[in-house]
């Protein structure tokens, strides 16, 4: 008797640690055992059967069919003089390869760095310049110079003889830029390298802004070595304020002449997207109004300037979303090309034009949406388009192809889940990076022409191992009518030894800007292993995807178009609604969390949302939106000028009487994009109202919160303000 009473209790004390084997913060920050994998810095050859990557100081070469390596292309310890170098490209001719050292980030994708030239059949390194860092060097096409920008202007150098000519002379710091984007086009048109090759390397063509009358924004910065904050003052223009004059120009090399681009005689407009066509001296451009309701696509001679409107593309209730028309293919024929929209259909949809701008056929059709077009392979007469698309479902995106005429379609995916695609520069092979709610991160490399799977190059066993053994929650993807009877998409997270039985406290956490999606049949995602974590410790973890958020269609995205926050929260006061009426669900222990505009949305829950939600956090959020820059917050709002109510009507500070429950402001001193002045302004807004409420600020660290132990510390304290207040 006393033996099995032994026996049974070593039993249930093995089962207790099994039992017990808990998420932990260093297992989380430090271990990074719930980091997935990938495949990343994957650098297609000219010939589709091999890649190469940057190991270490290594440059390697891989054979796609085995995935072994063929060559080590670039041996780091042979250089001379001996640099550590954080990335690389090649000329096109595979001849001379362009190494970056001693990056420096400035925004989210500005950077500067020196630069390396190292020629394959000399085996010389050459510094490229002598003058201070460079940003964002590019090869010509035919591999002999290299275009730069330092200290707002633009460098040309040949690599013959290593001389360095500035091709514009006017930069300066804080009034004009040469080569490179603004604060807010970077930000917001997503992109910073502004100066772009013509096909055969004669021209190339580039963007000036003058921010010169654009409002400066004073961030200080401390630095604890000094006595006094450093002033750093940069142009940022806020909604309904003086934005950037643009200028495009095209840079002649044979005769060292700048011709001016005609972008007619309005100043308050944007230039988000130049390409250049096939031809060496046809560039296009794409001009958008200050509302962005209206684009034009502009065809023009790159020799005289002179341009021509050849599409408009207008939503008069709405706007036009650059991203959604991004997908812009020259062909080869010099006479079409590919463009998508969501104006025509109420869906983004592929169309193929002549170059005069007549629509011959729209290529893809159907109440669903072509999210990125992959690449358009001509061969002759055969021309085969490849994309990934909703179709399937708007929490999934999965990969076809398509021929010009919009027939013979093929899904070449076939695993439910999201899907993303990259494929090689001869259309011969594409890598699929893979993942739904059972399954983590699986990149797979196939053969286009039989759709075949090759070798799988990353399948994160270790990852889902470990997601078993911490006994991971799998994401429950579910949908549910609003009172209006809009159909909404989320996803739940529920305790590992749940129990129907039993009520249960719930965080929810949002985003729900225009046109994100934090819903989708996918692993993981943001916060996901402390949302984990937070089942462990008894909590239901709830997304919700509101109205204004993407893959469901232009209508759905854009109904929130000039009223910013009053669906949204309508949608997530209704979320609340549906989950209290589960009969697991503790209908007075429900709580928000969001960062940036999920800490808009989360801050007027705790407002607007007062009677609904006992505890929220919001992270880096907007409180007003005439804080926030003029391309976003206009795109959906219009400039405060034209609809003050838009703008001030769902403002958190307008609310912050109402506040009932625990409430946590969070922020970067040194956010340059969300500024601190959000939190600030909301801050005071609550003092006047009496309201009782925490917050803690991040010294210089920006929208993202992070270096060093910042992250880990950030989640402790939001976990251990939920464990006391939720």
């Amino acid at each position: 008797m006393r033996k099995n009473t032994l026996l049974v209790c070593c039993w249930l004390v093995t089962f207790s640690v099994i039992a017990q084997q808990r998420i932990t913060f260093d297992a989380i920050f430090r271990q990074g055992i719930f980091h997935q994998k990938s495949i990343y810095g994957v650098n297609w050859m000219k010939t589709g059967s091999f890649y190469s990557s940057q190991e270490g100081n290594d440059i390697v070469k891989y054979d796609v069919q085995t995935g072994q390596k063929v060559e080590t292309i670039l041996k780091g310890s042979d250089l001379s003089p001996q640099i550590q170098f954080d990335g690389y490209s090649f000329s096109d001719d595979e001849q001379k390869i362009l190494l970056t050292t001693e990056t420096e980030s400035i925004y989210r994708y500005s950077f500067k760095a020196f630069y390396y030239v190292y020629d394959l059949k000399t085996k010389k390194l050459t510094k490229i310049s002598q003058g201070g860092k460079q940003s964002y060097a590019t090869f010509s096409p035919s591999g002999s110079q290299v275009a730069f920008v330092r200290d707002n202007n633009l460098f040309l150098v040949n690599l013959k003889d290593n001389s360095e000519q500035q091709l514009t002379s006017d930069g300066k710091f804080n009034h004009i830029i040469n080569g490179s984007t603004d604060w807010v086009y970077e930000e917001e048109f997503g992109f910073a390298p502004a100066f772009f090759w013509s096909p055969d390397g004669s021209k190339i063509a580039f963007y000036t802004f003058d921010e010169s009358k654009v409002p400066e924004y004073n961030m200080q910065v401390w630095d604890d070595s000094k006595l006094y904050p450093i002033d750093y003052r940069f142009k940022y223009p806020k909604a309904g304020e003086t934005n950037s004059t643009v200028k495009i120009s095209v840079y002649h090399l044979a005769d060292n002449k700048t011709v001016s681009m005609d972008i007619g005689t309005k100043t308050d407009i944007y230039i988000p997207r130049i390409n250049w066509t096939t031809d060496s001296n046809l560039l296009a451009i794409r001009r958008m109004n200050r509302l962005q309701n209206k684009m034009e696509l502009l065809h023009t001679n790159a020799t005289t300037g002179r341009s021509t409107v050849i599409l408009t593309e207008e939503d008069t209730d709405g706007y036009v979303d650059v991203e959604y028309s991004d997908d812009l293919t020259y062909l080869k024929d010099g006479k079409h090309f590919i463009y998508s929209d969501e104006t025509t259909t109420g869906f983004k949809h592929l169309s193929l034009y002549t170059m005069d701008g007549k629509k011959v056929r729209q290529i893809t059709s159907g109440n669903w949406e072509v999210k990125t077009l992959v690449g358009v392979q001509e061969n002759g007469k055969k021309t085969q388009i490849f994309y990934t698309s909703t179709e399937v479902s708007p929490l999934e995106s999965h990969f076809y192809q398509i021929d010009l005429q919009g027939k013979k379609k093929e899904k070449l995916t076939d695993k439910i889940g999201t899907n993303r695609i990259n494929m090689s520069r001869d259309f011969a092979y594409y890598m699929v990076y893979h993942s739904n709610t059972n399954t983590p991160l699986n990149v797979s490399l196939f053969e286009t022409k039989k759709n075949k799977l090759i070798k799988v190059l990353e399948d994160n066993k270790k990852l889902a191992q470990n997601a078993e053994k911490y006994q991971f929650a799998q994401k429950e993807l579910f949908d549910f009518q609003t009172k209006d009877g809009t159909k909404l998409y989320g996803f739940m997270l529920k305790p590992s030894d749940f129990d129907a039985s039993k009520k249960y406290p719930v965080l929810m956490y949002m985003y729900g800007g225009p046109s994100s999606q934090s819903v989708q049949n996918s692993w993981g995602g943001r916060h996901f292993a402390w949302h984990q974590m937070l089942t462990q410790q008894g909590y239901i973890v709830v997304c919700v995807d509101n109205r204004g958020t993407d893959a469901r269609g232009e209508k759905f995205k854009k109904s929130t178009y000039a009223n910013l926050g009053k669906y949204e929260v309508q949608d997530q006061v209704d979320t609340y609604n549906y989950l209290s009426k589960l009969n697991y669900i503790d209908a007075s222990r429900v709580g928000v969390w969001g960062w940036s505009y999920g800490g808009y949305m989360s801050s007027l829950c705790m407002t607007l949302g007062a009677d609904f939600f006992k505890a929220g956090i919001a992270v880096a959020p907007v409180s007003n939106w005439r804080f926030y820059d003029t391309i976003y917050t206009e795109r959906f709002l219009q400039r405060p000028q034209d609809n003050a109510s838009g703008y001030d009507d769902y403002s958190p500070v307008a609310h912050v009487n109402k506040l009932k429950g625990k409430y946590l402001l969070i922020h970067g001193t040194g956010d340059d994009n969300v500024h601190f002045q959000n939190s600030i302004a909301l801050q005071n807004a609550l003092i006047q109202a009496g309201k009782q409420f925490q917050s803690f600020y991040y010294p210089n660290r920006n929208h993202s919160i992070y270096g060093g132990n910042t992250r880990e510390h950030l989640y402790k304290m939001l976990n251990d303000f939920i464990l006391k207040n939720l």
